[in-house]
């Protein structure tokens, strides 16, 4: 408890400051004329005086406060190396220890995450962001009990600016310091590679160049001071998944770069990765992602047309409506055979470019269509031989047939029918049908969801809202995917051939959707979908596996023609596995969120399909240097009144010191000792109670009027 005394005046001061004047001066000529008189008047005065200024004792009850000191811990993916989180744990631990021997100290962790990017005013932020956290744990802990901060770390920080630097010691002055404990060693090497340029996007079917550095950093620890680099050649190898592309060995420090061919439109995740170097630290930063996209130019189409009909319009209004589309269309009109004595030079078609289209530029195409091609003598087997070879290779072929196709002159009975997934029977049916999305058809995605095609319900599925066709043509599916029946027999097929793909739709009456009959269908949709199905649109591949990093969370996505779920592995950045199970609806798809708070790479595979989806960029600035370092701290530490100090030579005591004491010395830190508390009460006592003031006034004016009077 703690005393003082205090003034609770019964007047304001002003007012009773003149009464003292008035009364002095009137005391004054009693003093001049008697002595003994005037003493006991200006007794009386004081008196009065005193007891209109009311003296109070007042009494504190005072608890005192533990000092915080705060400790905070760098869990980033750089302390992963080496032995840094065992150095990490071991300091904790020492710290801990100390602070528990010292009465009315109380200790605070935080630990400090890899940061996933997020877009702020400032721009994108990542990595190690320590002086946030100090920012943070300042403005939550009151600044008469903070005793100090205590960074332990490998001190690869990424948001020690100098603004941040000059915010935090001012907030906390010279007498809070703040002490760095660095992991790693000071004489740490290591190699990198690093993407020095390359295109987010590319032009399928031309070369794209990734320009890259090699650098060797060594013995930056033992200086704190600019990077050496070593010399030599290292070997760099660039792959797309398993598949090496190119190796090359390269100078080190010096930019070259790799010429790649892109062959599939959608994302291509390429890795660079380089040797490792003798003692390096780690190889995590060997390796770095490049992410190129590749888009298609234009779409070049052959159309074929076999002969004129009511739905050949619909082909060509369908892909000419597509600015993203080069279409070339050709209709027979005169097959060879016909001859009715007309002079060539009065007739006005022009010859069909065989050999340029089906032997010279053939591989120039996306896709070939045959619309109700009969074969005749404009195709020699050997140019069928070409589109089968196309094919294979990785073309596309799609298939619209009519009642030629159930004939011996049906493009089934060439070569081309052992690429064509349905075997006619002979046999066509007219009559009016409505065309139905099969059961795989409602998990494959150039028919799931179709605009009117009707839904899964308990078990079945609903009737669609679309109108009646009225041929197609009996067959038999001996490979592929029937996406859609007609008359309970396959409408439409679909299947893969070697490296390409092939689509057959065995009726020739989607041009009345076209029309709008009994309210048409969605004709232009459902031969978008499948025409970039068999241009390998990855959107719409039916076994899809897809991956990214959001939020602090691994978002997962699965597609597939079969299966109630699907068994996930997970490959994190730290090497550990984990298994998961997703669930697939009745449509095949199905998604997952996992906790991914490491930055780097994660690898997800289910048994068939794998990709690799990188958290915060594709090469994460954490892994940038991975190099223990004090360079990032010092000017912190040094403005606060701080040390640095390696954790692999010894772990200092810890002491308390005053604010007014250095804050550390050769093998040990200090933390500030406040002496911090809080008022749990107050007491107040009259030092001048008023019976006893008005009993001793009128004493000492009775005595001063007995005096006078003698």
């Amino acid at each position: 408890m703690i005393g003082e005394v205090s003034l609770t005046p019964l007047f304001p001061l002003p007012v009773i400051a003149v009464f003292g004047a008035l009364s002095l001066l009137l005391v004054l000529p009693a003093m001049m004329s008697s002595v003994s008189v005037g003493v006991w008047r200006l007794a009386a005065t004081l008196g009065l005086l005193v007891a209109v200024l009311n003296p109070e004792l007042v009494r504190e009850n005072r608890k005192a406060q533990s000092d915080i000191v705060i400790a905070l811990v760098d869990r980033t993916a750089s302390q992963s190396v080496g032995r840094r989180n065992a150095q990490a744990i071991s300091a904790l631990a020492h710290v801990k220890a100390s602070i528990d021997k010292m009465p009315n100290m109380e200790l605070q962790v935080s630990e400090v995450q890899d940061s996933i990017p997020e877009q702020t005013g400032s721009g994108t932020t990542q990595g190690t962001l320590i002086m946030r956290r100090i920012q943070h744990a300042i403005g939550s802990v009151s600044k008469s009990r903070l005793a100090g901060i205590l960074i332990i770390s490998d001190g690869q920080i990424h948001d020690a600016t100098p603004e941040a630097v000059d915010l935090i010691s001012n907030s906390l002055g010279e007498y809070t310091p703040i002490h760095a404990l660095i992991t790693g060693e000071r004489s740490e090497r290591d190699r990198q590679i690093i993407v020095e340029k390359a295109p987010a996007y590319g032009l399928v079917g031309k070369k794209v160049s990734i320009e890259y550095r090699v650098e060797d950093r060594i013995g930056q620890g033992l200086t704190d001071g600019p990077t050496a680099n070593a010399v030599g050649l290292a070997k760099v190898s660039l792959s797309d998944g398993d598949e090496v592309l190119s190796v090359a060995h390269q100078p080190v420090g010096q930019t070259r770069q790799f010429e790649i061919n892109l062959d599939h439109a959608g994302p291509s995740v390429l890795t660079l990765e380089v040797e490792p170097m003798a003692g390096e630290l780690s190889t995590l930063n060997n390796k770095a992602l490049v992410s190129i996209n590749g888009v298609r130019d234009r779409l070049r189409v052959l159309l074929v047309s076999g002969q004129p009909h009511a739905g050949e319009r619909t082909w060509r209004n369908m892909l000419k409506a597509d600015p993203a589309v080069d279409l070339i269309h050709f209709t027979i009109l005169r097959p060879p055979e016909k001859d009715d004595f007309t002079p060539l030079n009065e007739i006005s078609l022009i010859a069909f470019p065989t050999r340029e289209l089906f032997e010279v530029k053939l591989k120039e195409f996306d896709l070939v269509l045959f619309d109700r091609y009969v074969v005749r003598d404009v195709l020699p087997p050997s140019y069928l031989e070409n589109i089968n070879n196309y094919v294979k290779n990785g073309g596309a072929l799609f298939l619209a047939v009519g009642p030629e196709y159930a004939r011996q002159d049906s493009l089934y009975q060439t070569t081309l029918g052992q690429l064509l997934p349905a075997e006619p029977s002979g046999r066509i049916i007219e009559k009016g049908f409505l065309p139905k999305i099969s059961n795989v058809g409602m998990r494959h995605p150039i028919t799931a969801n179709l605009p009117g095609g009707g839904a899964m319900k308990d078990g079945g599925k609903t009737k669609p809202k679309w109108g009646r066709w009225f041929r197609q043509l009996d067959t038999v599916a001996r490979d592929g995917d029937i996406l859609m029946t007609g008359l309970s027999r396959p409408l439409l097929v679909v299947d893969r051939f070697g490296k390409g793909r092939t689509a057959t739709l065995l009726s020739d009456h989607i041009w009345l959707w076209a029309r709008g009959f009994e309210g048409g269908g969605p004709y232009a949709e459902l031969l978008r979908r499948t025409a970039h199905w068999l241009m390998k649109e990855p959107d719409l591949e039916e076994e899809n596996l897809r991956a990214e990093v959001r939020g602090g969370k691994l978002l997962i996505k699965r597609r597939s023609l079969i299966g109630e779920s699907a068994k996930i592995t997970v490959v994190h950045p730290s090497g550990e596995e984990t298994n998961h199970v997703l669930d697939l609806d009745q449509y095949g798809q199905g998604h997952m969120e996992i906790h991914a708070l490491g930055v780097g790479l994660y690898r997800v595979k289910d048994g068939e399909l794998e990709i690799e989806v990188a958290a915060s960029e594709v090469n994460p600035i954490e892994f940038t240097d991975l190099r223990a370092t004090s360079q990032h701290l010092r000017s912190l530490v040094k403005k606060t009144g701080g040390s640095v100090r390696w954790i692999n030579q010894e772990l200092p005591d810890i002491r308390k010191v005053r604010s007014s004491r250095t804050k550390y010395g050769k093998s040990w830190l200090g933390l500030l000792e406040n002496r911090a508390y809080v008022v749990t009460g107050m007491e107040e006592t009259q030092l001048a109670p008023p019976m006893l003031l008005v009993l001793i006034i009128l004493t000492f004016l009775m005595t001063a009027w007995w005096r006078e009077g003698h």
